[in-house]
């Protein structure tokens, strides 16, 4: 076997042994009392800017101390320091015959002359920002630090200075580093508003346990209202923990319990569960639309002439035209119309069949004596937040069209109140975030484009109002729609096309794909987009009684909570005391 390592190897290797320096002990045993608070790992000795950067380890550094999703730094040959990201953690060899004919078992002598000469660790590294030494200010990435250039492990200062989202307070603590349960990673709640974003994960993983608290980081904050469709009745005011515990939903945090609105489709449900709604919200077949409708063709298999007629009855009957369809208004003239529009009889049963089964929903009357979209959009500009709950109706038809039917008249009325604010005749409506669970019966390629929520998510930050999509299969979403998605938090995923689907238009996705592989089934997350400064890896934070402690008393003052409401009402403080 040829062995390449020259004497000075060799003797340094030898004097390790000799000395009282343990080479074979592990990082943090005696070894680490001589090592600086920024570790040295190793240098870098190719890669490129795409593809990462390959960094082969010191001798004395352990791949059994690192793993795929920390951190580490670079100090550039300049006034450049990199930060970047381990993608892969792999042994390598100069000579193969090492790895076929290894050191004999025992022979610890032979194996510590091999490590890290003959045979040494590697790692990948993807250069995720670039700091300025002497401000610490944050540059994308558009070149890599030179051969043999030192790679070091970040400190908990360094990743806490990246991570510390400040800005005047609007951050939320969303977890932990999983190197060190003492760094926390906060995301910048002002950015995470501005655009659509998603939480996605296998059943299981705790996507709820991952987004209520993130929603009540939201409201407490004030940067934005919140509509929360609750299909499991999550997020009102219980959330079903593991093994049946009952945890406390946003209407038993204290601090945001006031700015709490519960609506119920199912009265009865809520008083079995004790969820205390403010209203039980009523739709009468009058306030219902074709397009409202059209939403449910695919659910309930309705042809696309049957759509067509859908718009041809509303056109004739207006308001009407559903209590027609639903055989509770008898019309002479139906022969007439029906042949002027060119419905089939058969083509009309068919409808009316398939309409009653939506219909048969107990939430749906023939008249509603209230506007509760109204009702909800008045809390929502007001700066509360609306959670709805389905109870006992958890049927897919009625999920999506409950939701698209709010949502769609939300979207239009804030359409024209930033409308009539750009033209000087009203105050700029108040940011608001719809989340929805199930997003991909709202945003599959066939019917995002009929659907308000593939309009908002195309839309961006347009109207004030942002998509929060909780899901579990991503590679049903419309792709148009994934590109649009502003800051993805990704529980772990076992479907290669829901993986795929992530990464969708994200630059270095093959290097984090890896990242994502490695995560725990529960309570780990990677973060990246638009409200963290380059992706993370975090523990989240469990919710239970740390959650309940920092939300048991109110954050605003009575005189804060006086300006606050003031402010919504587009008053001065003089002016809304006089009112």
């Amino acid at each position: 076997m040829t062995n390449r390592m020259d004497d000075t190897d060799t003797i340094r290797v030898l004097d390790d042994i000799l000395s009282d320096r343990n080479p074979l002990a592990p990082p943090g045993q005696a070894r680490a009392s001589a090592q600086p608070v920024r570790r040295r790992l190793g240098v870098v000795v190719g890669g490129s800017l795409n593809d990462g950067l390959d960094v082969k380890l010191d001798r004395d550094t352990y791949t059994e101390g690192l793993a795929v999703g920390s951190y580490v730094t670079i100090d550039g040959q300049t006034d450049r320091k990199f930060f970047g990201l381990i993608t892969d953690i792999r042994l390598d060899a100069i000579d193969p015959n090492a790895q076929k004919m290894p050191p004999p078992a025992g022979n610890d002598l032979l194996a510590q002359v091999y490590r890290g000469t003959t045979v040494f660790g590697a790692l990948q590294v993807k250069p995720m920002l670039m700091l300025d030494r002497d401000t610490g200010d944050p540059r994308p990435v558009k070149t890599v630090p030179a051969h043999f250039t030192p790679v070091y492990s970040a400190t908990p200062e360094e990743v806490e200075a990246i991570f510390a989202a400040d800005n005047a307070g609007k951050a939320y603590e969303i977890g932990q580093s999983v190197d060190d349960d003492s760094i926390k990673i906060k995301i910048d709640l002002e950015r995470f508003v501005e655009r659509s974003s998603a939480i996605f994960g296998r059943s299981g993983t705790g996507k709820t346990f991952l987004a209520l608290p993130l929603l009540a980081g939201v409201i407490r904050n004030e940067v934005a209202s919140t509509l929360i469709f609750d299909m499991h009745n999550d997020y009102g005011y219980t959330l079903k923990g593991d093994k049946g515990k009952q945890l406390k939903g946003l209407k038993q945090l204290a601090a945001i319990a006031p700015r709490i609105v519960i609506a119920t489709l199912d009265e009865e449900s809520s008083r079995r569960r004790n969820s205390r709604p403010d209203f039980a919200l009523r739709i009468g077949y009058e306030q219902i639309e074709p397009e409202d409708i059209e939403t449910l063709q695919k659910t309930l298999s309705l042809s696309d002439v049957q759509v067509n007629a859908l718009f041809a009855l509303h056109r004739e009957y207006k308001k009407e035209w559903l209590h027609v369809l639903a055989g509770e208004s008898q019309d002479s003239r139906l022969d007439e119309v029906l042949e002027r529009s060119k419905i089939l009889d058969g083509t009309f049963s068919a409808m009316q069949r398939k309409i009653k089964k939506l219909l048969g929903l107990k939430f749906l009357q023939p008249y509603a004596a209230d506007d509760f979209v109204g009702r909800i959009l008045d809390h929502l500009t007001r700066g509360d937040s609306v959670v709805i709950e389905f109870g006992g109706t958890d049927s897919l038809e009625a999920y999506v069209f409950v939701s698209n039917y709010i949502t769609r008249r939300i979207h239009d009325r804030y359409v024209r109140l930033k409308e009539l604010a750009e033209g000087g005749s009203g105050t700029m409506p108040r940011q608001l975030v719809i989340a929805v669970e199930e997003a991909h019966k709202f945003l599959d390629p066939e019917v995002a484009q009929h659907t308000i929520f593939g309009t908002i998510a195309r839309e961006l930050r347009k109207y004030n109002v942002t998509l929060l999509i909780i899901d579990q299969r991503p590679s049903q979403i419309d792709s148009e729609v994934m590109s649009q998605i502003g800051t993805r938090i990704t529980c772990a995923l076992s479907d290669e096309r829901d993986i795929a689907a992530v990464f969708t238009g994200v630059s270095g996705a093959q290097q984090l794909r890896s990242v994502l592989a490695s995560l725990d089934s529960k309570q780990q997350a990677l973060i990246m987009g638009h409200a963290v400064p380059m992706p993370v890896v975090v523990r989240t934070r469990e919710y239970g009684q740390a959650v309940y402690q920092e939300y048991a008393s109110s954050a605003l003052s009575p005189d804060d909570r006086h300006a606050r409401n003031a402010k919504l009402l587009g008053r001065d403080e003089e002016d809304a005391l006089v009112r």
